[in-house]
């Protein structure tokens, strides 16, 4: 992996597999099931202080991604190492302990939060938990501190979630993950269900917060848009594999993958004279299953530019220029055409 100067790397992952044995529920059952490759051998490194987006189409493994980042999904094969401990042999009560160090924000707000307890215990378990020595008047007090910090009054500590709108729901989500002062928070799609004005404050807050304590995010999402806002390098995935990896600017001024280039041609610019004269690159044919993916390039079965060769090789992310990698076996076919 091509590493960037000057940077901490916090994270190494490599070649990681996450895997899933699917039985149909017709089967007899001592017959073997088929094997879902929701993630097929991803590998990437995580600076201090950045914030990598992950895009891709839905089904492509971004959020089997997250969860297997965190150990809250099992790995199949590979390895994911933080600040030196490879995470993939710690035990339970181990892990745990590292959780401190790395937290989670999920995609629906409500859902993530316990119907049962007030906004005050959600936000506080965390130090419950992982600070039992504190009193209840010092959990309070911080609670209340990291409520101010992202835009919820202090006042509103005994409600409940359903007293709550999507957005501030989710800004409660982001104090429960905060409260501990982690390393790394993993968001999972957190403002795909929020509304345009909404996804803004929380995209702006999360930066804010980023540049304030340091923060490293994995922010995943559908709209290119709001990862080009966030992001300072951007990982495509399809089918369960990382087909593009590069730092923001090069990745939307020049995208190199043929997948990357169709993404980014569907996304809408603002003046209506470009809008119209873009060359949208749309993708023929469905999605492939991830139970039977095609052979060698998993994109190949949607690619304009596929032969037979792409039949027979997986690629791999190779570098391409500083901070710019693709999988594909026709780079340099494919960067002789224009761009999108």
């Amino acid at each position: 992996m091509s590493h960037s100067p000057n940077k901490k790397v916090l994270m190494q992952v490599r070649d990681l597999k996450v895997h899933f044995n699917i039985k149909n529920s017709n089967a007899l059952p001592w017959s073997k099931g088929n094997t879902l490759k929701a993630v097929d051998g991803v590998s990437l490194d995580i600076y201090e202080g950045e914030t990598l987006g992950v895009v891709g189409e839905s089904g492509c493994g971004k959020s089997t991604l997250a969860r297997a980042l965190l150990r809250l999904l099992p790995i199949t094969d590979g390895n994911v190492v933080w600040l030196g401990q490879d995470l993939t042999q710690l035990d339970k009560k181990q892990m745990r302990e590292k959780r401190q160090e790395l937290q989670m924000i999920f995609q629906d707000p409500l859902a993530s939060l316990n119907p049962r307890m007030t906004v005050g215990e959600i936000i506080g378990e965390p130090l419950k938990t992982f600070k039992p020595s504190l009193s209840k008047d010092e959990v309070r007090e911080q609670v209340k501190t990291i409520m101010a910090r992202v835009g919820l009054l202090p006042n509103v500590i005994n409600r409940y979630p359903h007293e709550f709108s999507g957005g501030q729901c989710q800004r409660i989500g982001i104090a429960r993950a905060l409260i501990l002062k982690p390393k790394l928070i993993v968001c999972d799609e957190p403002v795909s269900a929020l509304d345009v004005s909404i996804q803004a404050q929380v995209v702006n807050l999360l930066k804010e917060l980023q540049a304030e304590m340091g923060l490293s995010l994995v922010f995943i999402a559908h709209d290119l848009s709001v990862v080009k806002h966030i992001s300072d390098r951007v990982l495509v995935m399809y089918l369960g594999n990382a087909v593009e990896l590069a730092d923001k600017r090069s990745l939307y001024s020049k995208p190199t993958h043929p997948y990357t280039r169709a993404l980014l041609s569907a996304v809408p610019i603002p003046d209506p004279e470009q809008e119209r004269k873009k060359n949208i690159q749309l993708l023929v044919g469905d999605l492939p299953s991830p139970i039977n993916p095609p052979s060698g390039c998993v994109f190949r079965t949607r690619c304009p530019h596929a032969n037979e060769q792409c039949a027979q090789t997986k690629p791999v992310l190779t570098d391409i220029e500083p901070n710019h990698m693709a999988a594909c076996g026709r780079l340099e076919e494919i960067s002789l055409t224009s761009h999108a």
